[in-house]
Order: C-alpha cells, then structure tokens, then sequence
C-alpha cells in the first residue's frame, strides 16, 4: 500500500502516474483540506475534488482545476444580479457541491461524502480528507488578513505574504481512515505540492509528524521545484517571503526529520550534496511529468 500526502494539480498527477505503474497497488492519498470554502452555501473541497477529477479523467487541464466540457451559465447569471462570482463554480462542478453539502446537512462526514463521490467516479484510489474536522489556511498579507481563496483566486496569488496560518489544524483529529492509512502504508509519499499551503496544513494535524517521524525511513518526498521555480502556483514565491530557501534544499530542510528520501529533479543535481546534508537520501530524476515516459520515470523513483 502507497499513501500520498497531497495537495491538487501536483498530487493529482503523481497520483494518476503512480496508478498507471502499477494497476494492482493499493493507492490512498490524505489531502490537505485546509482550502476548503464555503460559497453561496455549498461545501467546496478543492484539492479532493481536483485529485477526484483528474484521477477519473474529467479535469479541465486547461484551467488546471474544475471539469472539463463546462459551461458558466450560473456564475454569468449571478454576476448579472449583482451577486459574488469571483470564484467561479462551473455548472456541472456545482452538481458536486450540492451533493457534497447536502450530505453533510444530512450529518454525513466529509471522509463519508468522499468516499461516495470517489464511487460515483468509479474510481479505485482512497481519497482521504486528513481530518473532518475544520481547517482553514489564511494569510497575513500586505493587503492585510486573507482568506485561502481570496489570495488564490480572488487576486490571483499576487500578493506580497507576510505569514501563513492555518487555524483549527491544532485542535483538529486526524481521522480514523487517515490514521490507519498513514499506519499501514510500506510507503509514504509527500506529493510534489506546495509544502506551505498544501502539505503543512496536513502535517499540522496531531498525530501525523509523529507517524512520519517514526517511519521517516519509508517516507519519500518530491521536491515541487525545479529551477528554483514552481511548475504551478506561488510554492516559490511564498517560500521567498517567508524565508525559505527557494530551491529543493529549501524544501529538504522544511521536511527535515520527517523525510528519508528526497527526489529532486535532474536539472537540480548539483544541489543533491546539499540536500543529502540535511539527513536523508537523495534520488535525481525527472519530476515534471509532461509526458507519459516522465510520469512512470518518477513513478518508478517512488516505488524503488
């Protein structure tokens, strides 16, 4: 059994590369739900529901999140009444809303709620929310206090961040399922996702440094820079802001002590001296997987 510590576009692909390798696998991912939201009343669970849609080959890679075939009748239509759609929710990504939410009002658990949908998907991988409680990751920015999805989408990542906080991650309970899979699992893998925004919010629930600590040895990590850049999203960016080295020894030192291998890409193999530094075994490779030969390459580097 494989567990992927995840976040959205990165782990969705990794994901889907590490099910391609090996259809027999038993595959669970605990996701980050630090960036869920509710809008207009509806429960929305981005990195579940991008690894959801990706996995069952629905995704809109133009956009890189929501379905593909969409239409925007209901987000034209409210704006039209003067109602907030900023964050745009496509027509058929609200059918999954709305069944998300009304099973919650109806006193399912989010973990139950992904289980169904992951169903209905027809897919063969357990998507896990890491806890069914409440997690909300917020900035503290030169724009002053903001919410997830208002630094990412309402203005577009593009703000100078002074501090990260993800508030309720500390009270939270790691969930049963989480728990068991992180517990079980010969392998752990940290996705090549943000590690401030969409794996700290999961290693900050009690509970899950402590299993990664005491199994640091089967946990393998995949540096989410390349170049010094991230191939989506703020990751290096926000690394810069907040003090961290922006490159993959950056994020070997951010996973210091939890980590017993790091995958680095081969354009970053004069830094594997410095990564092996901070305590763990390093593996060169290709993580962009823009194509299919790329995606097994790195599949394969996680499975040795």
């Amino acid at each position: 059994m494989i567990t992927v510590l995840s976040g959205g576009v990165g782990a969705a692909r990794l994901l889907r590369a590490l099910r391609r390798h090996d259809a027999d696998v038993e595959l669970s991912a605990v996701v980050n739900v630090g960036d869920d939201v509710v809008m207009h009343g509806l429960t929305i669970c981005p990195d579940l529901d991008t690894i959801m849609y990706t996995l069952a080959g629905v995704n809109n890679d133009e956009l890189g999140w929501g379905l593909a075939g969409e239409s925007w009748r209901v987000m034209q239509r409210l704006g039209e009444l003067g109602g907030d759609n900023w964050f745009g929710l496509g027509d058929l990504d609200l059918a999954t809303h709305l069944y998300r939410s009304q099973r919650l009002s109806h006193g399912a658990t989010k973990t139950e709620v992904t289980r169904e949908l992951v169903s209905k998907f027809g897919l063969d991988v357990a998507l896990l929310p890491v806890s069914d409680d409440s997690i909300t990751t917020e900035f503290d920015t030169e724009m002053g206090p903001l919410s997830f999805q208002e630094y990412f989408v309402r203005h577009h990542h593009d703000v100078v961040v002074n501090a990260v906080r993800v508030r309720g991650a500390a009270a939270a309970r790691l969930s049963d399922e989480s728990r068991d899979a992180l517990e079980r699992s010969e392998r752990i893998v940290i996705a090549p996702s943000n590690p401030l925004i969409s794996i700290d919010p999961i290693l900050r629930v009690p509970g899950v440094l402590d299993i990664l600590s005491q199994r640091r040895d089967d946990v393998v990590a995949v540096s989410p820079l390349v170049g010094g850049a991230a191939l989506k999203g703020p990751a290096d960016r926000l690394m810069r802001e907040l003090g961290h080295d922006v490159n993959s020894v950056g994020v070997a030192r951010f996973y210091q002590g939890i980590v017993g291998t790091m995958i680095i890409d081969v354009v970053d193999a004069n830094q594997a001296d410095a990564v092996s530094a901070t305590g763990c075994d390093v593996r060169v490779t290709t993580t962009v997987m823009s194509d299919e030969n790329h995606a097994m390459a790195l599949a394969d580097a996680v499975r040795s």
